[in-house]
């Protein structure tokens, strides 16, 4: 079997993402471009977190055609860019700035439901189509105890809401409603939609 010409570039050096478009069977290149400095893009002036995942997602997106476009030698190929957000009472919990932004953050989430956002978007023949997931998440009461091991393993440091359901945390998680493969970062069901609504080859395993 000889192996898929990608196509498609993926905007992000997330692994997770990169599983799960392997999973899918979309043969892609990782494209690992330069974000601005800081863990997290600022939220603008009354921007709701609902935008907020929806704008980041597609500025990264932009920015990956922008850094192609300096570069004539690459295959033109299309862009997959994604973005996550945890948000609890309306209120973004970003990828946290060290282990004690990461145990407030969880002892927030603690005995509560939460939302994650993950919009996608494809820049395609010089356009941006968009897709979101919204899945809600019921996390367990945590005890101080649990909180501090899961942060002395370093697992929280750079994930959205300081945990990531594929990894330890998922003990943590008592109930979802919507998409798992969201939570890890890209939803299968509309990232599959969103090719196909590009005529891209969405799933193929020859």
């Amino acid at each position: 079997m000889s192996p898929l010409s990608p196509i498609l570039y993926l905007a992000s050096a997330s692994p997770r993402r990169h599983e799960i478009l392997l999973q899918m069977g979309v043969a892609h290149h990782i494209l690992a471009v330069p974000s601005p400095p800081g863990e997290d893009e600022p939220q603008l002036p009354n921007e709701a977190p609902a935008a907020y995942v929806r704008r980041t997602a597609k500025d990264k997106a932009i920015r990956a055609v922008q850094w192609l476009n300096a570069r004539p030698e690459k295959p033109r190929l299309p862009v997959l860019a994604a973005d996550t957000t945890v948000i609890l009472d309306n209120e973004i919990l970003g990828k946290p700035a060290d282990p004690l932004d990461a145990k407030r953050m969880l002892r927030r989430l603690s005995g509560q439901a939460h939302q994650v956002h993950t919009a996608i978007v494809l820049a395609y023949e010089g356009k941006l189509l968009e897709d979101i997931s919204i899945t809600e998440v019921q996390v367990k009461t945590l005890s101080e105890r649990e909180i501090d091991i899961y942060c002395i393993s370093g697992e929280p440091q750079g994930k959205a809401g300081a945990y990531g359901i594929q990894g330890a945390a998922a003990i943590f998680i008592e109930h979802i409603s919507g998409s798992y493969s969201g939570v890890m970062g890209l939803p299968i069901f509309e990232t599959h939609r969103l090719l196909q609504t590009a005529g891209l080859p969405a799933f193929n395993r020859d």
